[in-house]
């Protein structure tokens, strides 16, 4: 057994009270970025009017974001610890997901790249393509090392995977950064009918 000098994130989150200090904050986080799922569902749709694979792509786009988040949640929820089988799938949806939602999400933007673009999606749409690419390379590399820890249990390659397993986490949260530019200049109002005109 080798002693790892850096810790894997679900190492880092499970002592108390990390555990349910990082819990509370998937939690809270989790609803904006229900919402943003929906933002971007509606964005794709006014651009996309008219054109059928585009406008399937964007319901696509849709679940795998929506799967994405729920898998974090589920991943967050359940630790490896308390039930391994339902923590293992919640990772798998997660990743899953998440990568075919970059994958998606940049063809979109492709597809809006043809046409003109604000400078600021210009912006977005650059990071969008770097990150996923990013992002691909680390979930490889996180992949390899942990097969190769799992098999040899060599001196390092377990920080290695750790290494990669963080660069994953931040790659995914700059992907999903990069709304900042797309919509950094609307404005969100969420409100419900008033009395009168409800049924």
């Amino acid at each position: 057994m080798t002693t790892p000098h850096t810790h894997t994130v679900g190492a880092a989150i499970s002592r108390v009270p990390e555990r349910y200090i990082w819990r509370c904050c998937i939690g809270l986080h989790s609803a904006p970025r229900f919402l943003l799922s929906a933002a971007y569902f509606s964005f794709y749709r006014g651009r996309f009017a008219s054109k059928r694979p585009e406008l399937l792509l964007s319901v696509l786009t849709l679940v795998c974001s929506l799967a994405e988040n729920s898998g974090l949640l589920m991943l967050t929820y359940v630790s490896s610890t308390e039930t391994y089988n339902v923590h293992k799938n919640g990772f798998i949806v997660f990743i899953g997901s998440s990568l075919l939602h970059m994958l998606s999400t940049s063809f979109l933007w492709h597809r809006i790249n043809r046409h003109s673009m604000l400078t600021e999606e210009v912006t977005s749409y650059r990071w969008k393509r770097r990150l996923f690419l990013v992002n691909i390379g680390c979930c490889l590399a996180a992949a390899y090392f942990f097969r190769r820890h799992n098999k040899y249990c060599e001196t390092g390659v377990y920080t290695l995977f750790a290494l990669f397993e963080y660069l994953v986490v931040f790659s995914n949260m700059a992907f999903h950064m990069t709304a900042f530019w797309d919509f950094g200049t609307k404005e969100l109002i969420v409100a419900t009918p008033s009395e009168d005109k409800r049924y």
